[in-house]
């Protein structure tokens, strides 16, 4: 925040999670700013909106998923311009202001200003997010925290004092926050497309290794595997059970409760990785462990085949091959980029058998020091690429923890905006530009 200047004067604001405040600021209550509604709908046909932390969304009640109500006449209305808050959980709710006409939760909290032209919705619409991302309401929750149900009662929200600029600084200071937000999640957003490509630069750059090898003058031919293509000419086209040991005779599943009861150093493995960490082990040996069930064998959002090296224990959800030469991450790679899809069964239950498995094909090399050679490079890779990711990712949380910090003082008063001009188009790639 060192670029913008703070209020020439402050006084205490009485309110400890606000602290100081500029000295022509005063302090109200929520129940003299906003207006409570509780309007039933009393028939169907409205879109039903949820309460997201991305803003509010209308539901896709069509489609079955989530939690859906019997009787939608129940919900309260909700008109555009309204806020409607998720106070029924301060862990995970949210509140924001609507861009649609619909019914909400009767559970929820919706509400408006009292007076338009004393108080500015978006103004306090920042203050209210700030609430939830600072933890500001919290102490006045009530419920079961620990089990996702930590609300904040009428009463509580009514009585919670919050700054209150005039409403010229007030339309100022939404004015800046929307500008200043607005750029830093351009920023968020090109991390972001940035992060998913070097994904998919690793992905690509570790198949063409574990497909078609490290040599690009070496003589090719035809895998006869659709998916697979040309293969080196010297590399062996083979079913998965003439090459690696099926070991899931020796898996052990654990209940979630004797997990919690052992807790420990030993990695425990399942479907999509390591789930858990147990007390004792059943392999001391590098394996390669894929993925038996689980939506994940249809959307692939975490990999279908991992090496497992050191202590560990496995459950049923993950078969469990063993290779003589012990290059597990060669292994591993080979069979991630797999095309499994014609041979999953069950679209519900998605499952790969161990008979489907043991008869995909993969090529390799004969020469156990070309295997080597290509999982050093495939480690290699992985460091390279999951560094510059873990960069990326870094970026991203200094972003939010920026943008986060920006609206706190703006809001609080702990910089002045007043003689903020937005800078014109140019001025503002320029500075992202450099930002980036």
């Amino acid at each position: 925040m060192a670029k913008y200047k703070a209020y020439p004067e402050y006084k205490d604001s009485g309110v400890e999670s606000v602290g100081v405040i500029p000295q022509q600021w005063s302090v109200l209550k929520l129940k003299y700013i906003f207006e409570i509604k509780k309007r039933i709908a009393g028939k169907i046909g409205y879109d039903v909106l949820s309460v997201t932390q991305k803003g509010i969304k209308i539901k896709d009640i069509d489609s079955g998923e989530g939690q859906l109500s019997m009787d939608y006449s129940k919900y309260q209305r909700v008109y555009t311009g309204e806020f409607a808050m998720n106070h029924m959980d301060l862990l995970t709710g949210y509140v924001d202001i609507s861009a649609y006409n619909g019914v909400t939760s009767p559970d929820y909290r919706v509400f408006s200003v009292r007076d338009k032209h004393s108080f500015y919705s978006r103004y306090y619409l920042y203050l209210l997010q700030d609430g939830y991302k600072q933890r500001r309401f919290f102490h006045l929750g009530q419920g079961s925290a620990h089990l996702g149900r930590w609300r904040l009662p009428t009463e509580a929200f009514n009585e919670i004092q919050y700054p209150c600029p005039s409403f010229e600084e007030q339309t100022q200071i939404a004015a800046f926050l929307d500008h200043e937000t607005a750029k830093i999640d351009n920023l968020i957003d090109k991390q972001k497309q940035l992060i998913e490509l070097l994904k998919e630069k690793r992905q690509a750059v570790i198949s063409h290794a574990v497909t078609k090898g490290l040599n690009p003058d070496v003589p090719m031919k035809d895998s006869g595997v659709e998916w697979l293509g040309e293969v080196p000419e010297h590399w062996v086209v083979s079913a998965i059970k003439y090459i690696l040991r099926n070991q899931d005779s020796r898996r052990i599943p654990l209940s979630s409760e004797e997990r919690g009861k052992r807790g420990g150093d030993y990695r425990y493995y399942g479907a999509s990785g390591v789930i858990d960490y147990v007390d004792d082990y059943i392999f001391d040996e590098p394996t390669i462990l894929v993925g038996e069930d689980g939506a994940n064998l249809v959307t692939r959002n975490t990999p279908l085949a991992f090496s497992a090296k050191g202590k560990y224990w496995v459950n049923n959800h993950a078969h469990i091959l063993k290779s003589e030469d012990e290059l597990v991450d060669f292994w591993s790679e080979a069979i991630e980029h797999i095309d499994i899809s014609p041979i999953v069964s069950g679209s519900a239950q998605p499952k790969l058998t161990a008979e489907a498995l043991n008869n995909l094909k993969i090529a390799y090399s004969y020469q156990i020091n070309e295997r080597s050679d290509i999982e050093e490079y495939i480690i290699t890779q992985r460091k390279k690429y999951d560094h510059l990711i873990c960069a990326a990712n870094e970026q991203v949380i200094l972003l939010q923890e920026r943008r986060t910090a920006l609206i706190s003082a703006a809001v609080t008063g702990k910089i002045d905006v007043r003689n903020w001009v937005a800078l014109n188009t140019q001025d503002v790639e320029e500075s992202q530009e450099a930002a980036a």
